[in-house]
């Protein structure tokens, strides 16, 4: 029988700027996310969980709660991107061009968009992605920009191996 390792994401040295990650997974999202992560963290507005409400406004039906739209995303694109980070460093330029629905599937892409070594730890670089998240329909439901510590190879924590 022989092993084969499973894919353990990128390290620094494997980035270059204009690559592009088409994530693998996408997810549809369901009435009980919505409300589950809208009243998790108490974010009131009913036009997250309230139909009857949501009903009223010029979307007719709820919105899915746009920070569970940011974690979604962020996290189809961790195999790709995120994998072997040390630190998130931070989300910017985050924009909504379109509302995300109950019951809508969310696909992924990122773009390498900056590449650096630090300046300050030797075991890790530095990498900006831009990321997009769209629908079924391949409308743009987020954008955002994420920058990311990410370990170089050979330097971050070791994973155990499965004895054969």
């Amino acid at each position: 029988m022989s092993v084969k390792p499973g894919w353990r994401g990128r390290f620094f040295e494997d980035f270059e700027v204009g690559d592009v990650y088409e994530h693998p997974l996408g997810r549809t999202v369901t009435q009980t996310d919505n409300a589950w992560f809208t009243l998790l963290t108490q974010n009131t507005a009913p036009l997250h969980f309230d139909h009857h409400y949501a009903s009223q406004t010029e979307f007719g039906r709820p919105l899915v709660n746009s920070a569970f739209t940011i974690a979604l995303v962020t996290g189809q694109s961790v195999s790709d991107v995120s994998q072997n980070v040390m630190a998130n460093l931070g989300w910017d330029e985050v924009r909504l061009p379109n509302p995300l629905f109950e019951g809508d599937t969310v696909y992924s892409t990122s773009e390498v968009i900056e590449k650096r070594e630090s300046r300050s730890r030797p075991n890790v670089g530095i990498v900006t992605v831009r990321t997009t998240g769209f629908n079924q329909q391949g409308t743009p439901v987020i954008t955002f920009r994420r920058t990311v510590m990410v370990y170089r190879r050979g330097s971050g924590p070791s994973i155990p191996r499965v004895a054969s």
